[in-house]
């Protein structure tokens, strides 16, 4: 009884060994055996290279510096925010650098102004001398004959570097715009940090000035900066100002607003 249970159970391993046996197909078209050969390893075409998958969406790299409009070398430093420039292929020109504001030290019938020679100081230590690129936006001169540029030193925007440095305030002249939210990060930061004029002109007011040539008070203390506009300082009324009299756009707006600079409620002044 034993010995038939043992054979029953061998033919029925036998059985199923040979179901699970892998099956040969026929190439289709051919009888069989007639098939022939595979083709030699000359014929075959070669695998393509395993590309590997992305592992997310691809994102451009920032560009770190544009396109320069201009090259040349600073060959006089006139304040904080005007140079010469002697430009390759066109020659020396007096630049302006777009949305700044340094503190006056050269005005005809001005006093110097506080910080005013710190400031001039920062730009002949770093810009006198130093190959730069210049780069334009939407106005190539001011009224002044000046050619209007953001100045580049490697691949630093020096107008900006004037800003975090405290040496200088966001001025802004439409439509020559392209970095205003950088410069405003960068006197943000300043401002916080109580760099260059922001704490050294505290009691002084250093001015800047405004399309219109109103006069707005910064680094000032003690009610000198309407609390309305954290961000800059703007006097508060009387006068009432506009968005043409102030040098600042896209400020952040709280509190009851006196000058009406947020005409939509949505907390941005000036926005551009």
């Amino acid at each position: 009884m034993g010995r038939r249970v043992l054979l029953t159970v061998g033919l029925a391993a036998l059985v199923l060994a040979a179901a699970c046996a892998p099956v040969e197909l026929e190439e289709p078209g051919l009888p069989p055996d007639t098939a022939g050969p595979g083709p030699t390893p000359a014929e075959q075409e070669p695998t393509p290279p395993t590309k590997a998958l992305p592992s997310g969406p691809r994102i451009p790299r920032p560009r770190t510096r544009p396109r320069f409009d201009a090259l040349g070398r600073v060959t006089h430093v006139v304040d904080g925010d005007t140079v010469d420039v002697l430009v390759e292929g066109e020659g020396e020109v007096r630049v302006r650098l777009i949305g700044v504001d340094a503190p006056e030290s050269v005005h005809p019938s001005r006093p110097v102004e506080c910080y005013a020679m710190a400031a001039s100081r920062f730009v002949r230590e770093r810009l006198l001398g130093a190959r730069v690129g210049l780069e334009y936006d939407v106005e190539r001169l001011d009224r002044y004959g000046r050619t209007l540029a953001y100045v580049w030193v490697g691949r630093r925007l020096f107008n900006e570097e004037l800003l975090r440095q405290g040496y200088a305030q966001v001025f802004t002249v439409p439509p020559n715009v392209k970095y205003v939210d950088r410069f405003l990060a960068a006197q943000r930061e300043a401002r916080r940090a109580e760099r260059g004029l922001w704490s050294a002109c505290a009691d002084e007011g250093a001015s800047a000035r405004g399309a219109s040539g109103q006069e707005v008070t910064a680094g000032g203390s003690s009610g000198s900066c309407d609390p309305s506009y954290p961000d800059v300082c703007i006097p508060p009324p009387p006068p009432d100002l506009d968005c043409a009299d102030v040098p600042f756009e896209d400020f952040r707006v709280e509190g009851p607003d006196p000058h009406g600079f947020d005409g939509d409620g949505d907390g941005v002044g000036c926005e551009t």
